[in-house]
């Protein structure tokens, strides 16, 4: 079975000897995604030649999905690599020269990324005006002080007060309107345009956030989420170019496209006397031996294995295809496992990580790209940013679905126009995303050409030549874009969210106590034989895995944070399998 050679520095330590001389663990990694391939690079890396990646869909790159159109290129998903300094994506893309066609204004340092950084972001109210520069300077720093509040809550443990509702978005909301309540310099005018602003603001936030509305976002756990230093950077090729990086190391009989995952059957040995036993099988093979190897040409395992011998882990595909594994790696994403974690898992999932589920967020941001004919915008400006002025008293983010397009917080200038064309890139989250999606592009094209004539005053400004946008809320892949920390949920919750099943024996008779998984726990002493043989205990540790950019504590919603958590949970197993051949030794 063809498979990544193993570093040089390696092929004498206990993990390389373990693997040649007492045969392959089975490895199913669900999903082509940047946690995924991750994982199954770091595995073939080090020698595990049995990997196969199951994706749903018919392409890798999960929530990357960069779509060329005439000589541009542009992202549906992933856009930016947020900060340089050890960041695995910026050092795997400065390595491949992915960046050097970066302009200067396509780096930015701010808080909030825009393409560039050059010239200044209008920010127009619905009567056609345009806020003066002055007015939006002084609301900007005042928001950006209030921001840094809400760091504070979890990075200095400052206590949460009741009126703040534990929300960033209460707390943002209420904290800038009584600062601009009680600034004496400025006329009622401006005090009426800065609070219609702050909707504005927390909506680009939402977007940001990936949540419905800033007002779900948890404010003692907003300060977890940890910011690389150094500038965002795009990848002028696009962000697939990452993705493609990472799979070519991996043979292409690992990765098989279009092929879901219908339910993951683990902890097999103490799960047989409650139901029928599923056999693995090949599809059209019902006799599948799995020491026969499979219709890719493999070579029989040597695993080692008995012929009756029972799989710890039996994935079973959607279109029938059961395959055994040791070890299964999920990275699936939260909107999916909110969706179907009760039929996904056969036994259930422990209390604990169902309540992990149920309590983090995941929402959906959506682009809307719009291509003109000529420029209508001046040289000047980088983003048209909508500002309702009837929203100044407004206290929610939430629309009926007949008005979805107030959730549309503005449209940045894709920069520079040499290699995209005249274009504008829009943005949209929650629920008012989903009913964008359900719509045709022609209706949202039209909405789109009347709020940008409505916002600019001008009248006469053309429907777009060409609209492209993406739809990861009602994608039955995804469910979503990425995740948040929601109001009732902690950093907490995404360890138990990336805890590896089965549990210790003491949580795992609790099911749901909030007890770690110790290393000392991963070989038990009723388990003798494990420390000679991998493939005899009968509870094997580490069946299944969580990864993907949910699982990681400090960098969810980043594709570094998804390609980490990859990393890791791979190197669960290398170690696991390190140390049993170090013990046999």
């Amino acid at each position: 079975m063809q498979s990544c050679e193993s570093s040089g520095d390696s092929a004498d330590d206990p993990l390389s000897r373990g693997l040649r001389r007492r045969g392959q663990p089975r490895v199913v990694v669900i999903g082509a995604g940047l946690a995924g391939l991750a994982a199954t690079k770091a595995l073939l890396e080090q020698g595990f030649t049995d990997v196969t990646v199951l994706e749903a869909s018919s392409r890798i790159g999960g929530r990357v999905q960069s779509v060329k159109l005439g000589h541009a290129t542009f992202e549906l998903g992933a856009t930016w690599i947020h900060g340089s300094h050890g960041n695995p994506i910026y050092h795997l893309a400065e390595a491949n020269g992915l960046l050097e066609e970066t302009t200067d204004g396509e780096r930015s340092v701010g808080r909030i990324s825009l393409y560039s950084k050059n010239g200044v972001a209008c920010y127009l109210t619905n009567r056609g005006r345009r806020i003066p520069k002055d007015v939006v300077e002084e609301f900007s720093d005042l928001y950006n002080e209030v921001y840094n509040l809400t760091q504070e809550f979890f990075r200095r443990g400052k206590p949460v007060n009741a009126e703040s509702q534990n929300s960033v978005g209460v707390f943002t909301r209420e904290e800038v309107r009584n600062r601009i309540r009680d600034d004496p310099d400025d006329p009622e005018a401006t005090k009426r345009l800065k609070l219609a602003m702050i909707q504005q603001y927390l909506k680009v936030e939402s977007c940001e956030s990936s949540s419905h509305s800033m007002d779900e976002v948890s404010l003692s756990a907003f300060g977890e989420w940890t910011e690389i230093p150094g500038a965002h950077h795009i990848i002028p090729s696009g962000f697939m170019r990452v993705v493609e990086l990472l799979a070519e190391g991996i043979p292409a009989h690992v990765i098989q496209l279009g092929k879901p995952v219908r339910c993951i059957h683990w902890d097999q040995a103490s799960a047989r006397p409650r139901g029928p036993e599923i056999e693995p099988r090949r599809e059209g093979d019902h006799n599948h031996d799995p020491g026969d190897g499979d219709q890719r040409g493999e070579e029989p395992r040597e695993d080692g294995r008995d012929e009756d011998e029972q799989w710890p882990v039996l994935v079973e595909c959607e279109d029938c295809e059961v395959v055994p594994a040791d070890h299964v790696i999920v990275t699936t994403s939260l909107g999916v496992l909110k969706r179907q974690y009760t039929s996904f898992f056969r036994p259930g999932l422990p209390a604990e990580k169902v309540a992990a589920i149920h309590r983090l967020g995941i929402g959906t941001t959506d682009k809307i790209f719009l291509e003109f004919e000529e420029p209508f915008w001046g040289p000047e400006c980088n983003s048209l940013q909508f500002v309702w002025e009837d929203e100044a008293e407004s206290r929610t983010l939430t629309y009926p679905p007949e008005l979805w397009y107030r959730k549309i917080c503005g449209f940045d200038v894709l920069y520079p126009p040499e290699r995209y064309g005249h274009v504008l890139s829009g943005w949209i989250c929650g629920e008012e995303a989903l009913v964008m999606e359900r719509c045709d592009d022609e209706a949202v094209a039209e909405i789109c050409t009347e709020m940008l004539r409505q916002f600019t005053g001008n009248p006469n400004i053309p429907k777009p030549r060409r609209i492209l946008r993406s739809a990861w809320g009602s994608n039955p892949h995804f469910r979503g874009s990425y995740s948040y920390t929601q109001v009732g949920s902690s950093g907490a919750d995404v360890e138990k969210l990336a805890k590896p099943l089965p549990y210790t024996e003491s949580s795992k008779a609790a099911h749901g106590s909030s007890s770690k998984q110790q290393p000392g726990h991963l070989f038990s002493s009723k388990c003798p034989e494990q420390s000679r043989d991998p493939n005899r205990c009968s509870i094997k540790p580490m069946q299944v895995l969580f990864s993907g950019e949910a699982t990681h504590r400090k960098y969810y919603s980043t594709t570094h944070g998804a390609l980490l958590s990859g990393q890791r949970e791979a190197a669960r197993l290398i170690e696991m399998y390190r140390d049993l051949f170090q013990q046999g030794t």
